[in-house]
């Protein structure tokens, strides 16, 4: 990947490539679950724990092999276990939960030792090859540098996901050998051993060979990023979504909607965003860990971890910043900002404004290019703003203040002192007119003609 982060931290849709593969694991609701770690395994194990608490992992200090790695998964888990033993890729973030059981059944019904997860592909280069006797039985895996030109011919490939009789894989693996061009312990030679010593070896064909593409780089990265956003927008649309440019939309898997939301173009939704019934996001519009409530509109608009009510407008060209929310109908309007702000119902921030610390109640307007002074270089200070206020245009709240309800604030004030409900609040300087300063201070200056010009016309009445 040539990156400083480990390859199966790397993210696609909102989660690592080995968080998609430990969610779809999860499916099986298995009785333990490991992760076999090796290179950087302080920060994968750190992330696991924070992706899923139940999950165990077993450390394979030398890498010697993907027999190696079950080896260890076996002694962390104290040795030879019962049931069906399912062994995956920690770089496959396409495999679904499905799939893996879909090979658990086959397993179990055909009895199998082992049973291995194929696919057909174009391109087969760098993979396993499945090998199958003139029957049709799998009689080996080759690996790719192991192949002679007839076995490179194959396009059937090893996906690198087994089930396994688990009362026969760790007497298999301690058989295995390390006589190939790498030196390693190949998991799949454990399917010959178990061929030899009498025991059926299957597989199960998989439907759709994309699902077991593994993650080598960040073409690879950005083609299997690709590949799920079409498949979570494809499941989005089908429950009734109306996504107008799936090309230009994304979506985390972690994203839910309600029927009849409605998405534009060059829209990002991430992390556990939810967009409720006949909300309609975008275009050209990110949100994060953002709810937004049923008939809410949202345009051109960044937001983070922000909730919109029902009905409310947000931009364009808004930013919602953590801790915002929006009551029912409210409005966040053309280059607002907010943070940390709570809005009440009906209420409206039309334009131009910041509104940072701030408690707003219902049905309130703020005038244009407000900016609510939370901050006075060391602390952040709070705002309140009742119900049913007008505040004028360019309006300074230097917090903290309290404007009570239903009180209004004159244009170009700087609110310092709380305003009594009901009042008027005027808090600006008396407008003085210096007569002829230009033509003084600016001599032969554009304004200076232009000021004389007006002067001559005034005076002559034309």
């Amino acid at each position: 990947m040539k990156s400083a982060t480990p390859k199966v931290l790397h993210d696609i849709c909102g989660r690592s490539l080995v968080g998609h593969v430990v969610a779809a694991s999860r499916e099986l609701d298995p009785t333990h679950l490991v992760v076999v770690v090796g290179h950087a395994r302080e920060q994968v194990t750190a992330h696991l724990a924070a992706v899923d608490a139940e999950v165990r992992t077993a450390v394979q200090f030398e890498q010697n092999g993907t027999g190696h790695a079950v080896r260890m998964a076996l002694q962390e888990l104290g040795g030879p276990v019962d049931g069906t033993v399912i062994v995956v890729c920690g770089d496959t973030p396409l495999l679904t939960g499905e799939t893996l059981r879909e090979l658990a059944r086959t397993h179990e019904a055909d009895g199998n030792a082992v049973t291995v997860l194929t696919a057909e592909v174009p391109d087969s280069t760098g993979y396993g090859r499945i090998v199958r006797d003139a029957g049709g039985a799998v009689t080996a895996i080759v690996e790719h540098k192991d192949a002679s030109d007839a076995q490179r011919a194959i396009r059937e490939i090893n996906s690198g996901v087994f089930a396994f009789d688990g009362a026969l894989l760790s007497d298999a693996l301690g058989k295995v050998r390390t006589d190939n061009s790498q030196g390693e312990e190949y998991l799949t030679d454990v399917l010959g051993i178990l061929r030899e010593a009498g025991h059926r070896v299957g597989a199960a064909v998989g439907s759709d060979h994309r699902q077991i593409l593994g993650i080598n780089n960040r073409v690879q990265l950005a083609e299997a990023r690709a590949l799920l956003n079409a498949r979570l927008l494809e499941r989005a649309m089908l429950a009734g979504v109306t996504v107008v440019d799936p090309a230009s939309t994304f979506v985390d898997v972690t994203v839910t909607f309600g029927q009849d939301a409605l998405i534009h173009p060059g829209t990002q939704l991430l992390g556990a965003t939810h967009v409720a019934e006949g909300a309609e996001v975008g275009p050209n519009s990110r949100l994060k860990d953002t709810r937004v409530g049923a008939g809410a509109r949202v345009d051109n608009t960044v937001a983070d971890t922000a909730v919109i009510g029902e009905s409310a407008s947000v931009g364009p060209f808004a930013y919602l910043r953590p801790g915002t929310e929006l009551g029912t109908k409210a409005k966040a309007g053309t280059y607002v900002e907010m943070k940390n702000a709570k809005i009440g119902e009906g209420t409206k921030v039309p334009h131009l404004s910041y509104v940072g610390d701030a408690t707003i109640g219902e049905y309130t307007n703020i005038g244009a290019a407000s900016v609510f002074v939370n901050y006075d270089g060391e602390h952040k200070h709070h705002t309140t703003v009742g119900s049913h206020c007008k505040t004028g245009s360019d309006n300074m709240f230097v917090a903290p203040v309290t404007i009570g309800d239903g009180a209004y604030t004159a244009a170009g004030s700087v609110i310092t002192k709380d305003v009594p409900p009901g009042a008027l609040a005027v808090a600006r300087g008396q407008q003085r007119n210096i007569e002829g300063w230009v033509a003084r201070k600016r001599p032969g200056s554009a304004a200076a003609t232009a000021a004389q010009s007006a002067v001559q016309v005034d005076s002559d009445g034309r």
